[in-house]
């Protein structure tokens, strides 16, 4: 009996002796290494894409054809600029110019302009829309600033007619009266 407990504990010893030696064997035979996955993401601002596809505010006949004053009405449908984005903290400003007379090209004479102005709006990036008015000599909410990335749809708008030089003046008579609106998104560097 003695030798049978001997002969398994002299077994049981080199199992555990082979284990061993192939658990080192093991570890020995295997090398892992790190690798690093890198990328980067620039920063990128676009505008979207205009709803409706008309870039055009068409105002129509800008005066009252029995006084010949601005009319009071003027209005012309907003423009939606949908999927605008920027990847980073941003800013947006508008810009823009007066309507002007195309073909009328000398001085309005007394009583009269060549030219109308408006508010214009783009509003939807910011909390506060950036506004510009071709009247104004500053326009202090032109830009207006994110901090954060965005996505969204940017509404461009205009209000507030008035015939350059007062409401008393009448606009002189033109096929053409043409003025701009620029919206522009900036990423911060």
């Amino acid at each position: 009996m003695i030798r049978k407990s001997s002969l398994a504990l002299a077994l049981a010893l080199l199992g555990s002796t082979a284990a061993q030696a192939q658990t080192e064997t093991a570890a020995s035979n295997t090398a892992s290494r790190a690798f690093q996955v890198t990328g980067n993401v620039p920063v990128i601002c676009a505008g979207g894409a205009l709803s409706g596809g008309d870039s055009t505010f068409a105002l129509g006949v800008l005066v009252n054809t029995t006084t010949g004053l601005l009319r009071t009405d003027l209005s012309a449908p907003d423009k939606v600029l949908t999927g605008a984005f920027c990847s980073a903290l941003s800013t947006i400003s508008v810009a823009a110019t007066r309507m002007t007379a195309q073909n009328v090209t000398t001085a309005a004479p007394a009583g009269f302009s060549n030219s109308v102005d408006f508010t214009a709006t783009a509003s939807g990036w910011t909390t506060t829309p950036a506004s510009v008015n071709t009247a104004a000599s500053t326009n202090p909410a032109a830009t207006q600033s994110r901090t954060t990335p965005f996505s969204g749809n940017i509404t461009v708008g205009l209000s507030n007619f008035a015939t350059t030089g007062g409401t008393t003046l009448r606009p002189v008579a033109d096929t053409s009266y043409l003025g701009s609106v620029t919206v522009t998104l900036t990423a911060a560097n």
